[in-house]
């Protein structure tokens, strides 16, 4: 969304935030938000929700890797480590 909406501040310092945006972003009541000011603006982001970080760790994939003392890994059992070290 790229469209300029306009609102404007009330007494109490509140700012209302269009439907169109709340909607295309999921903002519901309770999401919690933070602000940035540069420049002479403001920068509204929403903040991930448990959900959202829960929905992340998923995509992260799970490589038991044995280190013996020495710091030294077997290749065979853990084939992706070293490529997740060097390229994350």
């Amino acid at each position: 969304m790229h469209n300029t909406l306009t609102g404007k501040v009330s007494q109490k310092g509140q700012v209302v935030i269009p439907a169109a945006i709340r909607k295309s972003l999921g903002l519901e009541k309770g999401t919690k938000v933070s602000f940035e000011v540069k420049d002479n603006e403001i920068r509204i982001k929403k903040l991930p929700s448990a959900l959202d970080w829960a929905d992340l760790i998923k995509e992260i994939p799970v490589e038991n890797v044995e280190i013996d003392e020495n710091g030294h890994y077997d290749p065979k059992k853990s084939p992706d480590f070293h490529d997740w070290m060097v390229n994350g």
